[in-house]
């Protein structure tokens, strides 16, 4: 362990601070000699790189450069995090409105908002991903691109072994369940299944086999202080497992209604706030450093308040961290995965990855969200077996839809888009999924090209 060099592709990002600052925090641990921050947007880089460096600075001597060239980010690299949004905002804006225009589901990772962000994303990070395989082939790529497992299954599929799907989500249940009952959570053995934004978690266990998870399910109080809240006692019993937060497929013309019925959608909430937060960088400037952290503070802060707000009960206080919710995000798991593989303790968690043969209902080149241990051999799914039939038959529909979703990405085809939202539970109907694949083709042509 030492002289790490971590890339942060996406460094221009919103969620760059928070990343870098967690990282500066570890370094000594992790070894980190030098955190480049790559964008190819230089005013972002320069505002968000600003605050990150000087939050660098408060926890460790760890080097933060920013910089537009890819080679510079990645040559050398020992990990890489990909977090990138081909389009911005507006694309994302795109996304929801034309799929509430056709009646389903606009949100970003999720149907028809996840193909066409999917459409984006995919061609951008395999071309990061073969850059990384030229300069630095033994690095380890950790993807948070949205959305994640797809772009996970894609890089997969073209031969990039060492490319692994990161989020938070995924792991939520064992860190509510090591604060519950007051353990370390890598002290717990998850034991979780299916796809990103579509997993469940059958167990925690301790280390004598227990399972911790399943009393607490039953207990209101630890649902309520925990995002199983979405879930009504009656559906958390029908399904016996703690449910990803995105599992929305079970209240879709009531979200869908929700969404609807709001002024403005996810995106552009999401898309001022980031302008507010731009706009006012730039007026504090680099001379007043100390307030640029603090306004940015205060932006986590509020967007945080308002996630998942259509699932979220209106007696929810908000803005408050659910139990077990660390402050660090997804750049808790890619730390986390970064200790192990350079010589730290075992960790045991849950990320996207091939499942290898370890779940029965998916086949073994299919990335599923699943649990895995890693340490300096590298990143292993456990195995899970069997699962309930009502969560495989779902799994197994939605691993389909991004099946087909990476061929028709791959090889530019208009049909198999309609064949991928045909299969997906939110759309099924050929009438609507071809109305919003040719919608998505004529929205982003300009980042996507011309498909046949």
């Amino acid at each position: 362990m030492g002289n790490n060099k971590l890339a942060l592709v996406g460094g221009g990002g919103v969620r760059g601070p928070v990343f870098v600052e967690s990282a500066a925090r570890r370094a000594e641990e992790l070894g980190l000699e030098e955190i480049i921050l790559f964008d190819i947007d230089e005013e972002k880089l320069r505002l968000l790189g600003g605050v990150s460096a000087h939050l660098a600075r408060h926890h460790s001597d760890v080097h933060v450069v920013a910089t537009t060239d890819p080679r510079h980010a990645l040559e050398g690299a020992d990990f890489v995090v990909t977090t990138v949004r081909v389009g911005g905002d507006a694309a994302r804006i795109t996304d929801e409105r034309i799929a509430q225009r056709h009646g389903v589901l606009g949100q970003e990772t999720t149907g028809p908002g996840g193909l066409a962000m999917a459409m984006r994303s995919v061609p951008a990070i395999l071309g990061y991903a073969e850059l990384l395989a030229e300069l630095s082939p033994r690095a380890w790529l950790f993807n948070f691109t949205n959305p994640a497992g797809l772009v996970t299954q894609a890089l997969r599929d073209a031969g990039h072994d060492r490319a692994v799907g990161i989020c938070d989500s995924a792991n939520l249940a064992q860190h509510a369940v090591a604060a519950a009952h007051g353990v370390g959570a890598n002290d717990l053995r998850p034991e979780v299944f299916g796809l990103n934004h579509l997993s469940w978690v059958r167990a925690v266990r301790d280390r004598q086999g227990r399972d911790l998870l399943a009393p607490l399910l039953a207990d209101s109080g630890f649902r309520a202080a925990t995002l199983q809240r979405f879930f009504p006692p009656e559906l958390a019993e029908l399904l016996g497992t703690w449910t990803n937060e995105y599992l929305y497929y079970y209240f879709a013309e009531q979200a869908l209604a929700n969404t609807s019925a709001e002024p403005t959608g996810r995106g552009q909430e999401v898309a001022r706030r980031n302008a507010d937060l731009l706009g006012e960088l730039a007026r504090i400037g680099p001379e007043r450093p100390q307030d640029a952290v603090a306004t940015y503070r205060a932006y986590e802060a509020g967007r945080r308040s308002t996630y998942m707000r259509y699932a979220e009960p209106t007696t929810a206080p908000a803005g408050e961290r659910t139990l077990g919710e660390g402050s660090e995000g997804y750049a808790a798991v890619a730390l986390d995965l970064m200790a192990a593989l350079t010589g730290g303790p075992a960790r045991y968690c849950a990320v996207n990855v091939p499942s290898a043969g370890r779940l029965d209902d998916l086949e073994p080149s299919d990335v599923a969200e699943i649990s895995v241990v890693v340490d300096t051999d590298g990143i292993r799914p456990l195995p899970i077996g069997a699962v309930p039939e009502p969560q495989a038959g779902l799994m197994r529909q939605v691993k389909l839809f991004e099946r087909l979703a990476v061929q028709a990405i791959a090889s530019r085809s208009r049909g198999r888009a309609v064949q991928a939202l045909m299969a997906h539970p939110l759309v099924l109907s050929y009438s609507r999924a071809a109305a919003l694949v040719d919608d998505y083709l004529t929205a982003h042509r300009d980042h996507i090209g011309e498909w046949r």
